[in-house]
């Protein structure tokens, strides 16, 4: 392939962890007197980190959450995972036709990251190149952390694919100067969600991992061309 580098996000791309993320958010957000769904958390928190999340939440409340409201977050998050999480459909197979470098770069933390890939069997296919937003000042949609997965697995971000599920990890890839395909094939996707990922600047979008070999290929011709 003509591309140096597969950026690959991990929650609703890598795992389909999204709506149980998203329900141990509300949840929890709830408990502390933020009353909100996990439908709401879906739309406006997908992609982005907790720490963006949380400065958004603690100035609309005009006070703080708790200290410990992360560790509460991920340990619901952690005792869903152990029942409920699975790979994305056909995803082992198509990293397996993948020849070209490829890396994570998830909004998520370490252990989040590394729980999930280490559940489903993918940890080893990455490690160590896995990059989190806490490596970066600021999360998706900025470009900051696609460019400092770039510079480490020393790629140049035009010769880079990013595969994303959400809005805001498109507008961070456009931002970085890569070409990013948008998946809506995750359990947290509804009708016309592919369509929201091209309206948002993916180059092509699809729902089935089966596909994403050759839509590789494509782009790296069109990288070439």
């Amino acid at each position: 392939m003509n591309l140096d580098l597969v950026i690959f996000d991990c929650d609703g791309v890598l795992v389909d962890s999204e709506v149980i993320s998203c329900r141990a958010h509300a949840q929890t957000l709830t408990r502390h007197g933020y009353p909100i769904s996990e439908e709401q958390v879906l739309e406006r928190f997908l992609g982005r980190s907790m720490r963006q999340s949380i400065h958004e939440i603690e100035a609309e409340l005009g006070s703080r959450l708790p200290d410990d409201f992360h560790s509460q977050v991920y340990a619901e998050i952690f005792r869903l995972f152990a029942t409920s999480l699975q790979a994305t459909p056909h995803i082992a197979e198509a990293l397996t036709e993948i020849a070209t470098p490829v890396c994570v770069a998830s909004s998520g933390p370490p252990e989040k990251i590394s729980t999930s890939l280490n559940h489903v069997g993918l940890y080893e296919r990455f490690a160590p190149h896995i990059f989190s937003a806490v490596q970066v000042r600021n999360g998706k949609p900025a470009p900051d952390l696609f460019l400092f997965a770039a510079e480490q697995m020393r790629a140049a971000p035009a010769r880079c694919l990013v595969i994303e599920d959400s809005l805001a990890g498109i507008e961070g890839a456009l931002a970085a100067g890569m070409t990013v395909l948008g998946f809506h094939g995750g359990s947290h996707c509804g009708q016309g969600y592919g369509d929201r990922l091209l309206a948002a600047g993916a180059a092509a979008v699809f729902d089935d991992m089966r596909q994403l070999p050759d839509l590789a290929q494509r782009v790296a011709a069109e990288v070439a061309g």
